[in-house]
């Protein structure tokens, strides 16, 4: 479920002023749709520069996804955008993200944005993953997977970020090519294995519009993808339906049910490929 959002200009003062001794004096601040997980999105400005900032409260049920996001920052350097401070004041956890430059990815068929995401995926691969606490992929799925066996191929040692939505991917036209694309709301952070997030990126492929075989095309782009086990692939398909399923039922609305449409529309190519 989405996170109920509030202005800025709710925050308790002294919230306030705990960020603006980052930012000094606000001159702009304007509120941002995008997202599920924060109570505050906004991107603001002062005499000394623009960030992204993040909030929940201390005490909100997902209060850790703030916590992950401020933890695995530091090892994203050219995947995601930097964070530049944290605040916790007055009862409220903020995060200050630089501002990126770009376009929210286009997962539609022939669109240019595929090879940077593509590329943004394999750079994703060759990131160690941080000696942190994360959830790992296998704790993730395990009600999910049609055979508790099957949990073995989700586990592994890789840095996942695990939502590839494109309102997630940033895609800047004007950075070089082939370092174009970063990814946004490292929230659902996950240690795994490293064709994972290639495994979600074809579930959004297929609810952009492209063909299960077409979407695992774009997925063979990604070397830990072409060195993933099939039955693993499969395996995953499945567990990724009845969790596109479950989010659908509990959430229906046009976007879910395009996602559990997707996953399922992949899970049955996988059966009879």
């Amino acid at each position: 479920m989405a996170t109920i959002r509030i202005g800025l200009d709710r925050l308790p003062p002294a919230a306030r002023a705990a960020v603006e001794e980052h930012t000094g004096p606000l001159l702009t601040v304007e509120e941002t749709a995008e997202g599920f997980n924060s109570e505050i999105a906004a991107r603001v400005t002062s005499a000394t520069g623009a960030w992204h900032v993040k909030g929940l409260r201390t005490d909100h049920p997902r209060a850790w996804t703030q916590r992950r996001e401020a933890t695995v920052a530091p090892f994203l350097t050219g995947l995601a955008p930097a964070l530049r401070w944290r605040v916790e004041a007055a009862g409220w956890d903020l995060l200050g993200f630089e501002v990126l430059g770009g376009h929210r990815a286009d997962y539609t068929p022939g669109s240019p944005d595929l090879p940077e995401v593509a590329s943004l995926l394999r750079r994703l691969g060759e990131t160690p993953c941080p000696g942190i606490e994360l959830r790992r992929a296998e704790q993730r799925l395990e009600r999910y997977a049609a055979h508790r066996d099957d949990l073995r191929f989700f586990a592994g040692s890789h840095l996942l970020h695990t939502d590839l939505n494109n309102a997630n991917v940033l895609v800047d036209d004007h950075a070089l090519q082939g370092d174009r694309a970063r990814l946004v709301d490292w929230a659902w952070a996950t240690r795994g294995a490293a064709w994972l997030d290639a495994g979600h990126w074809v579930i959004w492929l297929v609810a952009a519009g492209h063909a299960p075989a077409s979407a695992e095309r774009w997925a063979a782009g990604i070397p830990s993808w072409c060195a993933a086990p099939a039955e693993g692939v499969t395996a995953f398909a499945a567990a990724s339906a009845n969790v596109w399923s479950e989010i659908g039922n509990a959430d229906p609305g046009p976007w879910t049910l395009r996602l559990a449409t997707a996953a399922t529309a992949w899970h049955a190519h996988r059966r009879t490929d």
